[in-house]
Parts: C-alpha cells; sequence; structure tokens
C-alpha cells in the first residue's frame, strides 16, 4: 500500500476527500443515487460523537424520544415559511399497502411539526412546560448534489425539540446548545469554530433567528458544522396551541430546536486529514493504538499479544496480526485509517526491553521502555489531541481576514479563501449580490462580535457590525 495511492490532498480535497472515504472504509456508496452506507469503522465515529453528545444533553435534562418517520403534508403546511423552505427537498410517499394514500405523507425532513403536534396533546398548563425532548434519528432531504458524509439524501442525526413559557428560558436553551456543539467540537473532535447567528436569509426555515458553529476547511470553504434556532412562537401560533399561564391567562409556547448531523464526521475527516490519509484525534478514533508486530521477527508476536492484554482496558487498541503483509503496508494502512499511535514491536527493541511509537499527526518515532509504556501511550494521546486543536485553531485564525474594500474582498475570495470578516449592510439583496460577484456568503455574525460603525463593502450603505463571510459547502 504506497503513500501515493490517494489523490492529491492539496490540489483536489474534494477528490481526496471522497478517495480516502471509500479506502479507510468508512463508508461507501448505496444502491439508492445519493444515499450511502456508513461501513463499520465510519459508524464507530458516529457513536462517539452520539455518546459525547447524548451525556450532555441527559445532564442538561433532557430526555431521549423517538416520533414517526412519516409526516402527513397538512402538518407541514401549517408553518407557510417552513413548508417553503423544505418543499424542493421532500420525499412523498403516496401509495402504501398497495393502494394510494387519503393523504400523502413526507418522510421525515425534520420533526418540528410532527412533534409539536403531540405537545400540543401533552399540555394544558403552565405546569406541563418545559418539554424537553431530543431524539436521534435519520433525515431525508431530497439533494440533487450529494457528497458523502457531507451532503447525502438520507443522513443521521439528533434534533432537540424544547417549548417554554417564556422567550428567556427558550433562548437559554438555545444558546446552551450551542455550546454543547462547541465542547463537542473542540474537546471531542479537536476542530475549532466560530458561534454567530445566521442573517435572516440563511435562516431555518420557520425560525426567529438561527445561530450556527462555522468552522474552516483546509481550502478555505466553511462547514456549517452545527444549528441552534429560535422558533419564538411560530409554531405554537400555526397549531393553535396554547397553555395557561399562573395568572390563567391563554400564552403560545415558546419553542426552540437544536441539530447535529453526521456532517461532523465530514469536517473532522478534511480538518485533520493529510496526503496519507485520516488523521483522528484520540478522544473519537475508533482505535487509539494499533500495535504492529514486525513480520519474520520471533518474540514479537507473543510480546505484541502481551501488550494487547495488558493495554486493552485502558484504551481502545487493536493487534495487526495479519500475516501476509509486508511492515511497510501495514504501517501504510494505519496511517491512512488515522491511528493516532502506532506501536512497532521488533526483536532487537525488545531485547533492550522497549518498543517504538509512531505518532499520526507528526510522524514522530519515539522509543519507550516497557515499563514506562502505558503512562507514556496516556501522555502521548493527550498531546496529540491539544495538537490537532492548537493546529486547527492557527489555521483558522491565519486563514480569517478583515477587510475594509470589495477589492480585497474579491481578492482573497480568488486566491487563498477563508473567512473574511466585512462591513454588511444586513440587506438581503446586496447579500445576494455578493454571492453572484464571489460566491461567498454570509455565515454568521460572531457572537463575541462588537458595534463598529463602518460601511457596507458592496453598495456603501451604513453597517454597524462586521460579518463573517466565507465559500460554503
Amino acid at each position: 500500500m504506497a503513500k501515493s495511492q490517494l489523490k492529491d490532498f492539496n490540489k483536489d480535497l474534494s477528490e481526496w476527500f471522497t478517495d480516502v472515504v471509500l479506502k479507510a472504509e468508512l463508508a461507501d456508496y448505496a444502491p439508492v443515487k445519493g444515499c450511502m452506507v456508513i461501513r463499520p469503522y465510519g459508524y464507530a465515529l458516529w457513536e462517539g460523537i452520539q455518546s459525547f453528545l447524548d451525556k450532555l444533553i441527559k445532564e442538561k435534562g433532557v430526555q431521549n424520544a423517538y416520533f414517526p418517520l412519516f409526516i402527513p403534508m397538512h402538518y407541514l403546511q401549517k408553518e407557510k415559511e417552513h413548508i417553503a423552505g423544505f418543499s424542493p427537498q421532500l420525499a412523498i410517499v403516496t401509495i402504501g399497502g398497495g393502494e394510494k394514500l387519503s393523504e400523502n405523507l413526507a418522510v421525515r425532513p425534520t420533526s418540528e411539526t410532527i412533534m409539536y403536534d403531540m405537545y400540543k396533546k401533552w399540555t394544558n398548563s403552565w405546569r406541563d412546560l418545559p418539554i424537553l425532548i431530543n431524539q436521534w434519528c435519520n433525515i431525508v432531504r431530497w439533494e440533487k448534489r450529494t457528497y458523502l458524509f457531507l451532503r447525502t439524501s438520507e443522513f443521521l442525526w439528533q434534533e432537540g425539540h424544547c417549548a417554554h413559557l417564556t422567550h428567556e428560558e427558550s433562548m437559554n436553551m438555545v444558546l446552551w446548545a450551542l455550546d454543547a456543539y462547541e465542547k463537542t467540537y473542540n474537546d471531542l473532535l479537536a476542530m475549532y469554530g466560530i458561534k454567530g447567528v445566521k442573517s435572516d436569509s440563511e435562516k431555518f426555515a420557520g425560525a426567529g433567528r438561527t445561530y450556527s458553529f462555522e468552522c474552516l476547511m483546509p481550502n478555505g470553504k466553511a462547514l456549517q458544522s452545527a444549528t441552534s434556532h429560535d422558533l419564538g412562537q411560530n409554531f405554537s401560533k400555526s397549531f393553535d396551541w396554547t397553555v395557561q399561564d399562573k395568572n390563567k391567562e391563554k400564552i403560545f409556547p415558546w419553542q426552540n430546536s437544536w441539530g447535529l448531523s453526521t456532517r461532523a464526521i465530514g469536517g473532522l475527516i478534511m480538518a485533520h486529514g493529510d496526503q496519507n490519509g485520516l488523521v483522528f484525534p484520540p478522544n473519537i478514533a475508533p482505535i487509539q493504538v494499533v500495535i504492529v508486530p514486525i513480520p519474520n521477527h520471533k518474540l514479537a508476536p507473543i510480546k505484541s499479544q502481551e501488550l494487547k492484554d495488558q493495554l486493552k482496558n485502558k484504551f481502545r487498541v487493536q493487534l495487526d496480526q495479519v500475516d501476509d503483509e509486508t511492515t511497510g503496508f501495514k504501517f501504510n494502512k494505519w496511517e491512512l485509517k488515522g491511528v493516532p499511535l502506532r506501536i512497532e514491536v521488533g526483536d532487537r527493541d525488545l531485547a533492550s526491553s522497549s518498543v517504538i511509537i509512531h505518532r499520526r499527526d507528526t510522524g514522530e518515532k519515539i522509543t519507550v521502555a516497557l515499563a514506562d509504556l502505558e503512562v507514556k501511550i496516556r501522555d502521548l494521546l493527550s498531546d496529540v489531541q491539544n495538537n490537532l486543536f492548537t493546529k486547527h485553531k492557527k489555521f483558522t485564525e491565519e486563514h480569517t481576514f478583515t477587510v475594509s474594500s470589495y477589492d480585497e474582498f474579491k481578492k482573497i475570495m480568488t486566491t487563498t479563501r477563508g473567512f473574511i470578516k466585512a462591513h454588511w449592510c444586513e440587506d438581503s439583496d446586496c447579500e445576494n449580490e455578493i454571492k453572484k460577484d464571489t460566491k461567498a456568503t454570509t455565515r454568521c455574525l460572531p457572537l463575541d462580535s462588537k458595534e463598529e460603525k463602518g460601511k457596507c463593502i458592496r453598495c456603501g450603505k451604513d453597517s454597524h457590525h462586521r460579518w463573517l463571510f466565507a465559500l460554503s459547502y
């Protein structure tokens, strides 16, 4: 397995991405156009994300539930902006059991409507609030252009849907979810990103305001990595859902929804990958340590098994026992799969009671005494995790540009690309023209942005903030 097996990472990230997903056995194309099969190695990543995020969700008091895949069409039509936003992507069931259905059913594009109809049924007074529910499920949105993990017609996600007595309580949940996503990306996936509010044209269909976590990829494109939506009272009013407050007045509950999908895996692959393949942060890596006994060495196979038995209850470890592969092939195979640490076990090193550890992130080889192995592995895994986050943060900061003119803006978009901080008048027509001229879209207004008077880079109208722009996936 030669290192040049993959498409060029620096010249065409898109081709490299597809190549590495297939060759590292993360996923494969399904028989249905636009869908994918997530293979065990790839699904282990999703299980890791589920485990980490689900713990945060439950600590917040949100419970998991499940709602139907099929949604009556008249539910979706109750919120006009919602149905308008999703209509082009709907998959619709018209026949069931060999007979034409009395009402068409949409295959779940998102679950606001079917969940909120049940919430209405379950509540009468303020005592029944808040409702704090999340579900892990699949979603179907019929995409015209698909891309493994990043954009498929069916994907996996979690969607939290909560209802509260006051807008303040609902907003607290909106921002909590955004923080939970930031923690998941930072601590688990070693990815840095920007939290912010979306423009009106980029917000979720039916939301009052959408917040997102935006990450920058090696080719200078931005990935919308998770979103949290302030739905206001839009859906409760559409469903005529009211509860009695403490003064026995009828109020429409305040709602929010928030989600993170298997798109996160796509971001993980790109953010840390290199020409040799995947580079997984230890906290999410399905295999943290792989033990490779050097072929044809007498003591190596026996000691390798002993090391696996010693380490297996402390780390996610695998022993490569394949007999008919060369040493070089084995090394390249595990580099392709992104395993953070590789322990090379050979008779010469064993003679001095040591082994060699290879770091996937830096390529460094370290001779480690067997007596110090567990402590050294733990320290190295921590260092790899921190190094990958620091590296991605540094890359993002070095590719975030503050511009004062449209010419500067255009030049960046035709060269390095990246995040661009620029004054914008917040007019949607102007936003559309910027997109036509440069292909850049508003990613968000960063939450830590300070008010700053200026002039819109395109039209020259008054502006009060610098928005974040980028070419997006």
